[in-house]
């Protein structure tokens, strides 16, 4: 999958969850790592970006392993990139699996309003996205095209 936050990633790999998918979220494990925001843990940018490394090539590790057992994987994850989308393509591909890339997609008003709710609850899945960080994540996603995507847009938030 790929998408800007508040697009509907972790909805959709929930949905996926439900139906007999393995997911991996990176955020999850970190949130997990630091002890949950109530523990009060501040990193520097620089740890906090060595810890989500760290976890990333932890989860390449495990993704390999599940695709060796067979199971069916929904990777939980923002892929902003079309490098880190190839990366991740090439590495499903030398194991003899196929690969499906989700966008899912949804207008600035959209994500705003979903990131206006999900900003006041806490979490793994609820880490707050201000209008600054907003605006870096949609000036520098780079949106997919020609990579054989499925686009989803706007799906409907269940969140409350």
């Amino acid at each position: 999958m790929c998408g800007l936050p508040g697009s509907g990633k972790t909805t959709y790999a929930m949905d996926l969850v439900r139906r007999g998918y393995v997911r991996l979220s990176i955020d999850e494990v970190v949130w997990r790592r630091l002890g949950g925001r109530d523990a009060g843990v501040v990193l520097s940018e620089q740890e906090f970006d060595r810890l989500k490394e760290e976890v990333r090539g932890e989860q390449r590790r495990e993704l390999v392993e599940l695709m060796r057992a067979g199971r069916d994987v929904v990777v939980d994850y923002s892929f902003w990139s079309r490098a880190a989308r190839d990366d991740y393509k090439a590495l499903v591909e030398s194991h003899g699996c196929r690969w499906e890339l989700v966008h899912l997609k949804a207008d600035r008003a959209t994500l705003e309003q979903r990131l206006a709710v999900r900003n006041e609850q806490e979490g793994a899945n609820a880490v707050t996205v201000g209008e600054e960080l907003l605006h870096r994540y949609l000036t520098g996603f780079e949106e997919p095209r020609g990579e054989g995507e499925q686009v989803l847009p706007q799906p409907p938030s269940r969140r409350p």
